[in-house]
């Protein structure tokens, strides 16, 4: 059987979220921070890295939330309902775009202002670049959203998953505000039953 292992408070909850998208069936190991707010050492055992999500089918170990959900996809969703689409390579090639923009040009900017956040005095240069930074992704975002209601259209797809993750993490920044299009994205994709169920599952 699948197995998640899944650290609590981060991001592999997204990863539970697409599991129950698709129906799939699969077991779920959970792992607390430590004082630190780091994983556990025990993590380790699954991954290398000691981060999360990590999966593993069978023996067949994967990491990186892209990788993985490309992985849950081809396996758990033949009819590509949340997947990308069939014959059109530009369009392939667009929703693969969204599907990485989040672990990558979205997430750094969020990354470096969570990090400031924590400090008593932040360093200005840093503060400057990353409060520009993230005004810049998120109206990216905001004005992709300005015609339709997911990511890629009408239908809610698997880079909605990723791309909710960092409106959710915009709006714990307090940075969510001036964006009535995300902001809606974000309270509409949470009230989803299967993020409901993930975040049941997971404990937040």
């Amino acid at each position: 059987m699948l197995k998640l292992h899944h650290l609590r408070v981060g991001r592999s909850i997204f990863t539970v979220w697409l599991l129950e998208e698709l129906g799939a069936t699969y077991e779920l190991e959970i792992y607390d921070r430590n004082e630190m707010g780091r994983a556990p050492p025990e993590l380790k055992n699954a991954h290398p890295l000691g981060k999360s999500p990590v999966i593993d089918d069978d023996g067949f170990v994967l990491a990186e939330s892209g990788a993985i959900a490309r992985y849950l996809l081809e396996k758990f969703d033949p009819d590509r309902k949340l997947g990308p689409p069939k014959g059109n390579p530009k369009a392939r090639a667009e929703w693969m775009q969204w599907l990485m923009y989040t672990e990558a040009s979205a997430f750094a900017p969020m990354l470096m202002k969570l990090l400031l956040s924590r400090m008593e005095e932040k360093p200005p240069v840093f503060d400057m670049f990353a409060t520009g930074e993230v005004a810049l992704q998120l109206g990216y975002v905001e004005a992709r959203l300005s015609d339709r209601d997911y990511v890629m259209g009408d239908t809610f797809q698997a880079p909605d998953i990723g791309m909710t993750y960092i409106a959710e993490m915009a709006d714990r920044l307090g940075e969510l505000g001036p964006y009535p299009k995300l902001s809606a994205y974000l309270a509409r994709n949470k009230e989803r039953p299967a993020f409901q169920r993930a975040f049941e599952k997971t404990g937040g």
